[in-house]
């Protein structure tokens, strides 16, 4: 197919079309090996093609030099990035160059972006220029070496926002405030927000899905680009990024929008901003999609303004650092900790602790982070997860013993304290009643190795089939957790009868 495209693109068939379907079809190694092939030793049939009087013909063949990722075709694309009078196309340009080693370009490239950064924008221009000085940037940062800052403002005091579960904020404010007798702390719809006198206990709280952090002067900005891009560099970013690293500007930053927008009207929304913000602050931030350091999260609120928040790429967050392996079922290691700490007054320290779905391992290094276990066992039937978790919890520098084997196939020598288990729940290779199923034979299996009045903790996806079959297997529903109503995950914790 591609000799064909490339062949009636020489005879001017349909060229822009063709050029296009090219850049499709090179997508595949094999393919774009072929093209290239094809069209070597007659390169100049192609970069004559940047010369073509349709604007549209001389951005699809910039894309597809830059698919090609020859530098055969960088000093043509170059010249015709300079020389092109349409602004819309001069971004083709750039995302080509990309793929090219364009080192020797990097002067003018930046005395272009230092004069682009210098021009007045309107609604005329905005679009296109917008997306030049993205791309212009992009493509410099990806020349340049990125100097990435070192965070050493532990012991400074914050305003902070943890997110986290919707449903049990509190479980993250009281060890908060264990771990940081100091906070002035208080919980709010999506978790806590608080002024710390310090951040030494970040790695000890396990509950929280992400750190923010609240800039003096930029608690809401205007949803305008202009306006919010002024606010944001006109406010005390620059001396929170200073005091709390090491090493001077530029900063490498990201915007991230949470909106009821439409995907396309967000988007737009984000470039536009990112390119403003690096233009007013005259590239002291400057906008990176791989770089980043910092991330400017705008949440819309109520009022149709943002509420702005700041993540700090610079800040280690080392609390799960151990699981180097998933699969696609894998639990949220967060979730996992959720769910200790809500089990917690039902846990028993030195446990014998089984899970027999262990998957990557996740459930029992959570379990025994939050209270010390005497023996750990994880069985699962997938051998790719047995050994995935065996890797993670060498990493969590932990002693648990993994097992390749289908659960109602296990046997031990002594019964267990606990079960503390991620349910299996519908998939793609799981259908509804093989669900179903399993539940029902899970718990006469479970009473099997648990010892009497033994705890069973259970993450599901499946809270009726506990509630259904349970007591037939000779358990007592003791309390519930909800997790995630959208999602149908609760934390349910049964006692074994004696």
């Amino acid at each position: 197919m591609v000799i064909e495209l490339w062949k009636a693109i020489t005879e001017n068939e349909n060229v822009r079309q063709n050029l296009s379907k090219l850049r499709m079809e090179i997508k595949q190694s094999q393919a774009k090996e072929e093209l290239r092939r094809e069209i070597k030793g007659d390169e100049d049939r192609l970069t004559d093609l940047l010369g073509h009087e349709d604007a549209k013909t001389r951005k699809n063949t910039a894309l597809l030099m830059g698919e090609l990722g020859e530098d055969i075709y960088l000093e043509a694309l170059y010249e015709a990035y300079d020389a092109e009078p349409q602004r819309f196309v001069k971004s083709s340009y750039l995302t080509a160059m990309k793929h090219m080693d364009c080192k020797r370009y990097r002067d003018p490239l930046k005395k272009r972006l230092d004069l682009l950064l210098t021009e007045e924008m309107n609604p005329e221009n905005q679009k296109h220029l917008t997306e030049e000085i993205r791309c212009l940037s992009d493509l410099l940062v990806h020349l340049e070496e990125v100097k990435q800052h070192s965070f050493r403002g532990m012991e400074e005091t914050y305003d902070v926002i943890l997110l986290t579960n919707r449903d049990h904020q509190d479980i993250t404010l009281r060890e908060l405030e264990k771990c940081e007798p100091q906070a002035q702390a208080k919980t709010f719809g999506a978790g806590v927000t608080a002024r710390v006198s310090n951040l030494s206990w970040i790695n000890k709280i396990r509950t929280y899905q992400e750190l923010l952090f609240v800039m003096k002067g930029l608690r809401t900005c205007p949803a305008s680009v202009e306006e919010a891009a002024r606010t944001i560099v006109q406010s005390g970013i620059f001396d929170f990024l200073n005091k709390a690293h090491r090493g001077e500007p530029p900063y490498y930053f990201r915007i991230e929008v949470k909106s009821k927008m439409e995907p396309g009207a967000r988007g737009i929304l984000a470039k536009g901003l990112a390119a403003r913000i690096e233009q007013m602050s005259g590239r002291r931030l400057i906008n990176s999609v791989s770089s980043y350091e910092v991330e400017i999260r705008l949440i819309e609120n109520k009022a149709g303004d943002f509420n702005v928040l700041v993540k700090l790429f610079t800040v280690r967050d080392d609390r799960f650092s151990y699981r180097k392996e998933v699969t696609a079922a894998s639990i949220k290691p967060v979730n996992a900790a959720l769910t200790a700490a809500l089990a917690m007054d039902y846990l028993k320290e030195d446990a014998a602790v089984l899970d027999p779905f262990c998957g990557v391992g996740t459930m029992l290094i959570e379990r025994h982070r939050a209270l010390k276990a005497n023996t750990s066992y994880g069985i699962d039937y997938l051998e790719e997860a047995v050994q995935k978790a065996r890797l993670n919890t060498e990493a969590a520098g932990q002693i648990i013993h993994y097992v390749h084997r289908d659960f109602f196939d296990f046997r031990h020598e002594y019964l267990f304290d606990e079960i503390f288990t991620d349910m299996p729940f519908r998939t793609g290779q799981r259908a509804e009643e093989e669900i179903h199923e399993l539940y029902r034979k899970f718990f006469p299996a479970a009473a099997k190795v648990l010892k009497e009045d033994g705890t069973a903790v259970l993450y599901t996806h499946n809270r009726d089939d506990v509630r259904k079959y349970s007591a037939a297997g000779g358990f007592r529903l003791m309390e519930e957790f909800v997790i995630s109503k959208k999602e149908g995950t609760y934390v349910m914790i049964l006692r074994r009868d004696g």
